[in-house]
């Protein structure tokens, strides 16, 4: 966030503003945290912060030790802002402090619930395996209990390329000079630089260390940085499972924005570790020549899944006992590695009253294809056509695990039905797994900044009026320069009342002078 958002600043400023008021008006002398106490607060005509009372941390989970996986379906939403990705590159310091600290201030204000802060790995120990520096994340961290929000910290080992954060510590990406097969490999070679193979996970390859042992370290000097705000401030722990956070392979094209890309991608089997693996497995299972490499009539990374025989509609390989075996264990080693991965975290911060999380990607686009090709090359399959969420969904609740699905804003357009995607249908099916299993979800939206009134209605019906498994929080991606201009700031108000205040009287919208400013300052933000 380059310049300081001049709205912020002023709603911030303002102590006799409408959104102060609307923040503290319906509570009840108990501040009782239930959904009873707030539903009564809408009903009653008031706007009611749902933090301010108290509404849980925890709400919205299941017992994930209840054999009939029962999950809560109907309790409130806590919402979230994230900050900016690049809140904190250097360890030490806050970018643009004053306007992450108007930021966080007007988050409050507006009534929700807290912020996101992105916490890099290779932000927090860029040069030396032996020295963390959390100076500038504990600053970020103070201005939010300031604040009186809860703060979701999202732990990422991978970086995320573009987001002017390194993907891996200089001293990790290192090692590739003389071992460039740690990283993730397609069929022609090319490498994911900055995206660690998951066969390495517990191999000491990094100085004589494994990376599940350098992420615990990671995760425990966290945890003892940031110990004094595990009771107040901190709710949450989001657990980054690979590249921009997301539990999948990088089957999309190296060195391209995994967010903007739907082909249906490439297998990423190709380092030598992963190769070794698979040979293992096909002798194992009586037939070597299965472990001599990834399918060889697989579609390259923007070909339609009928180009080529693997995925093919009718009579593809993946229907053959060799697809099957192939897809299997590749999708079995994303499994294992998030299982790792979370059994760790879960060690780490098991004692702490945070509510642990990790995410999954949204691969909507060639879902209705019987292969479902795209899921697939990420690594989400399951034998016999069926979910292949579910056994993502099994291993986060055996964890106690929240899988926080980024996509519930992605409505149909042209461009996804040319791709056959079916985002309401791969919904329904990751909803299905985590009901099955006991696994709670929660939600983010999958494009950076909206605009379109379809997205925000999308999102509102979601968390607030969908039946089945409702998220138990949705975070709103991202606070930048876009984020404060005039074609976004206004709708976004609304969304954050429409989902702080459910139904309110026309008393409660925002007063003229309160738009004027808004306008005012999202116009100053822009020319700055």
């Amino acid at each position: 966030m380059e310049t300081t958002p001049m709205l912020l600043l002023q709603l911030a400023a303002a102590p006799g503003s409408g959104w102060r008021r609307q923040a503290v008006r319906g509570l009840d002398g108990r501040g009782a945290p239930n959904w009873v106490a707030s539903r009564r607060a809408r009903q009653g005509g008031g706007c009611r912060d749902l933090r301010a009372a108290g509404l849980g941390r925890f709400f919205g989970g299941g017992d994930h030790n209840n054999k009939n996986h029962e999950v809560d379906d109907f309790a409130p939403a806590r919402l979230f802002v994230g900050l900016p990705i690049d809140s904190v590159t250097d360890g030490a310091t806050v970018n643009s402090a004053a306007a992450v600290a108007a930021g966080i201030r007007a988050v409050r204000l507006l009534g929700a619930d807290g912020v996101e802060l992105p916490v890099f790995w290779s932000v927090a120990q860029p040069e030396s395996p032996d020295r963390f520096s959390w100076a500038g994340y504990q600053a970020v961290a103070d201005m939010v209990r300031a604040e009186g929000l809860s703060l979701r910290v999202s732990l990422r080992a991978h970086g995320t390329p573009g987001g002017g954060v390194p993907t891996l510590p200089a001293w990790v990406s290192g090692v590739a000079a003389d071992d460039p097969d740690i990283f993730f490999t397609d069929r022609s070679g090319a490498r994911h630089e900055g995206c660690l193979s998951f066969a390495i996970d517990e191999l000491p390859v990094l100085h004589g260390r494994s990376p599940l042992q350098l992420y615990e370290a990671f995760f425990r000097s966290f945890a003892a940085a940031f110990e004094d705000f595990f009771d107040s401030t901190i709710t949450d722990v989001t657990v980054g499972l690979g590249v921009n956070g997301v539990l999948r392979y990088p089957s999309y094209p190296p060195g391209s924005d995994a967010r903007k890309f739907t082909g249906v991608g490439e297998f990423q089997c190709y380092d030598k570790y992963m190769l070794a693996q698979l040979r293992q497995q096909a002798e194992e299972a009586g037939n070597s020549m299965w472990g001599l490499s990834g399918p060889h009539d697989a579609p390259l990374y923007h070909e339609s899944p009928d180009s080529c025989g693997f995925f093919r509609e009718r009579g593809g390989s993946w229907e053959t006992p060799y697809g099957d075996f192939f897809l299997s264990w590749y999708a079995g080693q994303l499994v294992g590695h998030g299982d790792r991965v979370l059994g760790m975290a879960s060690a780490v911060f098991g004692g702490k009253a945070v509510e642990l999380s990790a995410k999954i990607p949204f691969m909507h686009w060639w879902h209705g294809a019987l292969s479902r090709p795209a899921e697939a090359a990420a690594g989400f399959y399951k034998s016999n056509k069926k979910n292949g969420y579910s056994p993502v969904a099994k291993m986060f609740a055996r964890h106690g695990c929240t899988m926080v699905v980024p996509g519930m804003d992605v409505c149909m357009n042209k461009q996804h039905h040319s791709a056959g995607s079916s985002p309401d249908q791969l919904l329904v099916q990751i909803k299905n797994a985590c009901r099955r299993h006991g696994a709670r979800i929660a939600g983010e939206n999958a494009s950076l900044v909206m605009t379109h009134t379809s997205s925000f209605s999308r999102i509102r019906s979601n968390i607030l009026t969908t039946e089945l498994m409702r998220p138990c929080h949705f975070t709103y991606q991202r606070m930048g320069a876009e984020f404060f201009s005039p074609d976004h700031f206004p709708q976004f108000m609304e969304f954050v009342r429409s989902v702080v205040c459910g139904e309110w009287d026309e008393d409660d919208g925002p007063a003229d002078e309160e738009r004027a400013m808004a306008a005012s300052g999202s116009a100053k933000a822009r020319e700055a």
